[in-house]
């Protein structure tokens, strides 16, 4: 079977879309959002108390701010394709506070509405990440970390990104601890460590469909940019 062509660049449109889609049905499911936006959210929710325009999106690209700075620090080196990886979560912050927005108005009563909320917004988390990864523009530095670092350390991809969810999901237990009271789960749920994982193992499931059906071309003149 021919393989059909997606472009690389679509591919980035898309994957930000849908992580920020993601998060948001995840949210609005309460269930436990994704371990990866955990963190953030947290840090939405304890910075807005005092200070009511701090976003889920503004918390999103303050923290990928730091882990870029963490990032550079482990793999000692420095590329000017890294600062697009800062504008994407710039980016990604107004996409996710936008769709933070749409999903307020979807009903979420039932528990059965929720489970479907949440099932949607796990598999977009894993399909939004696998575009990312298939694509030259700079990823969010959240991807980014996983790809440099574990290139770095030659790991496999999938496994490290397991490994990164889960020290992500133990971070934002301990902030949910340290704001709002010990034993007082906010944001993190049952949810997030399902989330936790399975998401490897779902991003490489949608890696190999990709792979199996599509072949990842470049539109536009612009990968020399981002190496």
């Amino acid at each position: 079977m021919k393989k059909k062509v997606f472009y690389s660049e679509l591919a980035y449109i898309l994957g930000l879309v849908s992580l920020a889609l993601s998060a948001a049905f995840m949210e609005r499911a309460d269930f436990g959002v994704s371990m990866v936006v955990a963190p953030a959210y947290l840090l939405h929710l304890k910075v807005s108390q005092y200070l009511p325009f701090f976003s889920f999106g503004m918390a999103e690209y303050t923290l990928q701010a730091v882990l870029l700075i963490v990032m550079v620090i482990v793999i000692r080196k420095f590329r000017l394709s890294y600062l697009f990886s800062f504008v994407t979560a710039v980016v990604y912050g107004f996409v996710l506070d936008l769709s933070m927005m749409c999903v307020a108005f979807i009903p979420s009563e039932l528990l059965v509405t929720r489970i479907i909320l949440y099932i949607i917004g796990l598999l977009g988390c894993a399909i939004g990440v696998s575009l990312l990864f298939h694509t030259y523009i700079s990823p969010e530095v959240y991807e980014l970390f996983v790809k440099e670092v574990s290139g770095i350390m030659k790991i496999d991809i999938n496994k490290f990104k397991t490994i990164y969810d889960l020290s992500s999901c133990l971070l934002a237990i301990i902030m949910s601890f340290m704001f709002f009271g010990l034993w007082h789960f906010e944001g993190v749920k049952i949810g997030t460590v399902v989330c936790a994982l399975l998401n490897g193992t779902t991003i490489g499931m949608f890696s190999k469909l990709f792979d199996k059906f599509f072949v990842f071309e470049d539109k536009l003149r612009l990968r020399k940019f981002f190496e």
